[in-house]
């Protein structure tokens, strides 16, 4: 952990609703005591969350990994990402499949221009 920082716990006396969907999908609704907007900050994200047996939950957000991409072009994206990967991502409609091996090349041949470009070539 990083010297000085801050971090602020906020506790909350709530009632945790526990439901299953039709997908057999758990659904957690926490619902405070003495609701008051401004209580907590609000945030929407992915995450891992963890109810024990004995009515405990918490919740870990996972920070986004992914980049901005360095290079879009066409259907494909290059990005150089904070977790030490590089990441080639390839979009393309399904009506296209029949094209994707053509795209592949003509895409890919995109992003190794670019790479030679920055001086990423031997």
């Amino acid at each position: 952990m990083k010297q000085n920082q801050v971090i602020k716990t906020t506790t909350l006396s709530a009632l945790v609703a526990v439901s299953k969907s039709e997908n057999d999908m758990d659904y957690v609704q926490v619902i405070p005591d003495n609701p008051r907007v401004g209580l907590v900050q609000p945030f929407s994200g992915w995450g891992k969350g963890q109810l024990l047996n004995n009515g405990s939950f918490d919740f870990i957000r996972k920070k986004r990994v992914r980049g901005k991409p360095e290079l879009q072009a066409g259907y494909v994206s290059l990005s150089f990402c904070a977790d030490g990967f590089d990441r080639v991502t390839f979009t393309v409609p399904s009506e296209l499949r029949a094209k994707l091996p053509t795209i592949l090349r003509k895409d890919i041949l995109k992003v190794i221009n670019h790479l030679i470009k920055k001086g990423f070539s031997r």
